[in-house]
């Protein structure tokens, strides 16, 4: 087993009014977590543009505790204060220490048996897994549904929450224009544009030796010949 370091910022969110309200602000049902439990999410702003990807663990009936990226704690905590109004519910910040089971979960505070490996081997499995990083494939311009989450952050049988209508709306009745994709590619930098002959068709926002991550649109084929920056390219 493989295990690395995983930066993070934590939000606890305790009281009374904890379950549903973290069940009115977040995208996945919050209110079927049982204790020890665990389900990812997101923050979203009423036109579902992503605040933060968040992981909400239940620690207890009236306590649970959010992580996310390490530069958007303080913005989870913000957005939550100031939507709280008469919500009995406790927002602060704690500190964890997170390690990530490459290919399993997330383990707080305590070192889990395995191989540490460093964080270019880590990126390599981010990137071979087509798993999204803020600032990189996530950011405020980024739909839920282009970057895959809303097949493993979404409820769609749950009550309301910000952004949700978009959501429903995107899921039902619309579709995207691109979506993340890995590449089989040699070499590649974020930014570059992934071509199908003279058609951009996409751009890099993550790479390593023999692997990118990008978005592309959805009528390229899967058995596309494609280019980026010169170097031949086909979706993984």
């Amino acid at each position: 087993m493989r295990v690395a370091r995983r930066p993070r910022a934590f939000v606890r969110v305790s009281g009374p009014d904890a379950a549903d309200y973290l069940n009115r602000m977040l995208s996945n049902d919050v209110l079927a977590l049982g204790p020890g439990d665990a389900c990812d999410a997101l923050l979203l702003t009423a036109k579902a543009r992503i605040i933060a990807p968040i992981r909400v663990i239940k620690r207890g009936d009236e306590d649970f505790l959010l992580a996310t990226e390490p530069e958007l704690g303080e913005r989870v905590r913000a957005e939550l204060l100031r939507f709280r109004f008469a919500a009995k519910a406790e927002i602060e910040p704690e500190e964890h220490e997170s390690w990530l089971v490459v290919g399993g979960g997330e383990v707080l505070d305590a070192r889990p048996e395995g191989s540490e490996i460093g964080p270019d081997e880590l990126e390599r499995w981010r990137i071979e897994a087509g798993i999204p990083r803020w600032g990189a494939e996530l950011d405020e311009t980024i739909l839920p549904a282009e970057a895959g989450l809303t097949e493993t952050h979404v409820s769609f049988t749950k009550g309301c929450y910000p952004g949700q209508e978009p959501i429903a709306r995107q899921h039902y009745r619309g579709k995207v224009n691109r979506r993340l994709r890995v590449l089989e590619v040699e070499s590649a930098t974020p930014g570059d544009e992934i071509r199908l002959g003279e058609k951009a068709v996409g751009r890099v926002t993550s790479a390593v030796p023999g692997r990118a991550l990008g978005y592309v649109r959805v009528e390229v084929p899967d058995d596309a010949e494609l280019d980026v920056d010169g170097n031949p390219a086909r979706l993984h």
